[in-house]
């Protein structure tokens, strides 16, 4: 077989691009938690496709379904039509998740992708409440579209939009401030007439933020954001699109804190195969659309309503959930050991479930390590403001032994950074 030239993605293709110069190969095969690359060379994938691989790659059962509808001429692509395929996942999206959790929701198609459904949000809830402004947090990140910039806190992110990002307000976000309780602040901005602040529509808010560094927010503190919602008439919404489907425990990452947001956005994992498909949930009586308000070319991406509905056979069984605990526990446990047997690396174990990393002394030594972990076979990417946070994001259904492998490898990559002395 003829190995690709790397030269034709430095001539041909933008300089945009970043996880290749972070994985420096060509990669051609995926199966389950592994990738291989035309060097024939195996790697454990903890980087699950920036989460939108929760079940890993090529996932048998949705791929023999896929294949099936592919080979039975099943419809594509169909706007917003009915279709068998999506009345199905409709069907089977209620009956698994929504009825079992006790959550009552309509669903909206938006568009491919996380940013469609953050973007139909955020329009959704202005419309709702006649209001301008949104209310989002510190190091929060919800897309790359100049409403989903808007409410997004990284400053390079935002410089990329090319204008100015207008009616948000960014709050801190759960312990931003030497861990201090931030509420207080945030209500004293609502309260005070002379704040400058006008009460929002919404407010948004990751559980778990990914990009911004695996900031996990405690389950008192949205409590506390769910009420203040509730008293000052703001809607909630929740940005599960990385947290979500699995990735921090549950199937919504918002479950355990007993709350119920008022808009739910979810994609990434939500096809099961990687396959683009977004979703916008919201309590029914904030449903007042018009037809055609809100749409886009490719939200009737069948394909991915095959999949989805596929993958939602994962959670019909209760043993699944606590599979995942059981990983997580363990991997929280690991990194913790590896904390305190390397203090040279100076790290603090952040996340919840099986969205975790290191945040180390600064971007340089998480960097060493990612690349330390390339070295030996492992994929796995940096988060945080300045890259600080070695991140981990392993197929929630990756089997014990894989789990532990990967593990080992970057015990293996630490000690080998720690033993160099790193410069700023």
């Amino acid at each position: 077989m003829t190995k690709t030239d790397m030269n034709i993605f430095d001539s041909l293709e933008s300089e945009v691009r970043s996880y290749c110069r972070d994985f420096p190969t060509v990669f051609n095969k995926a199966k389950g938690h592994k990738l291989w690359d035309e060097n024939g060379k195996e790697y454990i994938d903890f980087f699950s496709g920036a989460g939108a691989l929760n079940y890993g790659h090529n996932d048998p059962k949705m791929k023999e379904k896929l294949i099936e509808y592919i080979a039975d001429d099943g419809i594509t692509h169909s706007l917003d039509k009915a279709t068998t395929a999506k009345a199905e996942f409709i069907q089977k999206f209620n009956d698994v998740i929504l009825k079992p959790r006790k959550l009552d929701y309509k669903m909206m198609f938006p568009g491919p992708t996380g940013t469609n459904a953050v973007e139909s949000a955020l329009k959704l809830a202005r419309k709702v409440k006649g209001r301008t402004d949104i209310i989002s947090f510190t190091k929060g990140f919800h897309g790359m579209t100049i409403g989903s910039l808007s409410v997004t806190g990284n400053a390079s992110k935002r410089k990329g939009a090319g204008v100015p990002l207008n009616h948000s307000v960014t709050m801190p976000y759960d312990s931003f401030v030497d861990e201090q309780d931030t509420i207080p602040y945030i209500e004293r901005y609502l309260e005070d007439s002379g704040s400058g602040v006008d009460i929002p529509a919404a407010m948004i808010v990751e559980t778990v933020q990914g990009e911004g560094g695996i900031n996990a927010a405690s389950f008192e503190w949205l409590k506390k954001i769910d009420e203040l919602c509730k008293k000052w008439d703001i809607l909630l919404i929740v940005d599960d699109i990385q947290a979500g489907i699995g990735r921090t425990g549950t199937f919504f990452s918002f479950e355990q804190a007993g709350i119920e947001p008022d808009i739910v956005c979810l994609s990434k994992s939500l096809s099961g195969y990687g396959l683009p498909f977004a979703v916008t949930l919201f309590r029914p009586e904030l449903d007042i659309w018009s037809p055609g308000e809100h749409n886009g070319t490719f939200r009737g991406n069948n394909h991915a309503f095959i999949t989805a509905s596929a993958a939602l056979d994962y959670w019909t069984d209760q043993e699944f959930e606590k599979s995942i605990k059981k990983k997580s526990e363990f991997t929280l446990k690991y990194l913790q050991d590896i904390v305190n047997k390397y203090p040279e690396l100076k790290g603090t174990v952040r996340g919840r479930g099986l969205m975790v990393g290191i945040a180390c002394e600064n971007g340089d030594v998480a960097d060493k390590v990612t690349s330390e972990c390339f070295k030996r076979g492992l994929v796995m990417e940096t988060a945080g403001m300045d890259g600080e946070v070695f991140k981990l994001f392993p197929a929630i259904n990756i089997d014990d032994e894989a789990l532990k492998q990967g593990l080992e490898i970057i015990e293996e990559s630490v000690k080998s950074v720690v033993k160099e002395p790193v410069t700023n």
